[in-house]
């Protein structure tokens, strides 16, 4: 990403603007991050998961959501320390081999990361139009290339069309569940005590965390606040930095919320319907039984912005991991094409959508130590972040987030192999 692209301004410029105009330019970045959180993968996984075992996992999600908002907020304080983004310090602190291991494994990840976003958006045009899945598909991979055209024309009108994307789906979640208005909330306040009871609750449980924290997202935010407000003293670099931090909090804050109402959703309305199986094509029928015809248009719209959106993300996330890792670069459209070809088979195919969502957020789940050590390792650095480096206790915090990822991944391949 060129750096004329991602500039707002600089902190000086910022501040001649007035108080509110000022600051409101400050945000931006953590809601173009937030929308990798609540892709149709995580509807999927969400959806599964509430089906299978009720409210059992309302703590996966919100323990998940709390680590994401650690985990971006390192990320964001990175670009904005460093001037580069994860991939760049990367490429300038590791070894080749590593670089192109880790790169190859990024983009390994962005491909089942775009069969989440391409896939779901294409259901949702489905289940609005009844468009044949094919024919959704290409329709989405043109819609989302549009949607990255905004970037081109300045970051501010991307970072509001993500946002507006980003509002929809939460509004649509946020609708139907409201409309359900009879949530067990005592059973809810039980599913935020720690348990995994059974081998589909690892498995969900993984799917879940990788649902939520999202590897390209990780290297996607630093390259959203490497130039996009410069200052050029410690004390305004801590002024931004606070609202970075402010940033992350209303932006995964969201979206924590949204992936609570979509699992809250699936958890009451499975408990009506017991033998029903947990595919998003019959929690739209559900919810329509349940709900009423407007409530199923709001669940597909929901399903289509946050695919839409997200599938822009994720292609630009692998423009920032490709550039970064080996320092190449290939024309959007060539990505966009490549990475929709493995989405493609999957519908023309006519295999099942909700088991290709979720295995999807499994194989993300992997990702994420990656991103996640590799962040840890440089934000700890006092040579490369200066005055932004991290506290010890954030280092031991990300620290913990990252092994209890891992030992969940390893929980997750015992249970496969047995």
């Amino acid at each position: 990403m060129a750096e004329s692209d991602a500039e707002v301004g600089s902190l000086a410029e910022l501040r001649t603007r007035g108080g509110v105009r000022g600051r409101l330019a400050l945000f931006g970045p953590a809601l173009v991050a937030a929308i990798a959180y609540v892709d149709p993968g995580n509807v999927a996984a969400n959806t599964q998961a509430g089906a299978q075992t009720g409210y059992a996992l309302v703590w996966v999600v919100v323990l998940a959501s709390v680590i994401a908002m650690l985990v971006q907020y390192l990320s964001a304080k990175l670009g904005l320390a460093t001037g580069r983004s994860l991939p760049e310090v990367c490429r300038g602190t590791m070894s080749r081999r590593l670089n192109v291991l880790m790169w190859v494994q990024a983009e390994i990840v962005a491909v089942f990361t775009d069969v989440a976003e391409f896939v779901g958006a294409a259901l949702g045009l489905h289940l609005l139009f009844g468009a044949p899945l094919p024919v959704a598909g290409v329709i989405t991979a043109i819609a989302s290339l549009l949607l990255l055209q905004l970037r081109q024309r300045g970051v501010r009108r991307f970072e509001a069309g993500i946002a507006v994307l980003l509002l929809m789906t939460a509004l649509g979640f946020a609708y139907d569940t409201v409309m359900l208005d009879d949530i067990r909330w005592p059973a809810v306040g039980q599913g935020l005590a720690p348990s995994l009871s059974g081998e589909t609750a690892v498995l969900l449980a993984a799917g879940v965390v990788g649902a939520t924290v999202m590897p390209h997202a990780v290297y996607l935010h630093s390259a959203l606040t490497e130039h996009r407000v410069t200052a050029h003293d410690a004390t305004g670099r801590r002024y931004l930095l606070k609202f970075l931090r402010l940033d992350c909090f209303a932006g995964l804050g969201l979206a924590a919320l949204i992936n609570l109402a979509m699992l809250l959703l699936a958890a009451e309305l499975y408990a009506r319907h017991p033998g029903a199986d947990s595919s998003l094509q019959t929690a739209h029928d559900l919810i329509g039984g349940a709900l009423g015809a407007a409530a199923a248009v709001v669940f597909a719209g929901s399903l289509l912005s946050s695919g839409l959106a997200s599938a822009s993300v994720g292609t630009y996330a692998g423009q920032v991991v490709m550039a970064g890792f080996v320092n190449r670069r290939i024309p959007v459209v060539v990505r966009r094409l490549v990475t929709m070809v493995p989405s493609l088979a999957v519908l023309v195919l006519g295999l099942s959508i909700t088991e290709a969502l979720v295995a999807s957020q499994v194989v993300l789940s992997f990702g994420v130590p990656f991103a996640l050590i590799a962040l840890v390792r440089i934000t700890r650095r006092r040579e490369l972040m200066g005055d932004l480096v991290n506290r010890r206790s954030t280092t031991v915090l990300a620290s913990a987030a990252g092994v209890l990822i891992i030992g969940l991944n390893l929980g997750l391949i015992v249970t496969l192999v047995m």
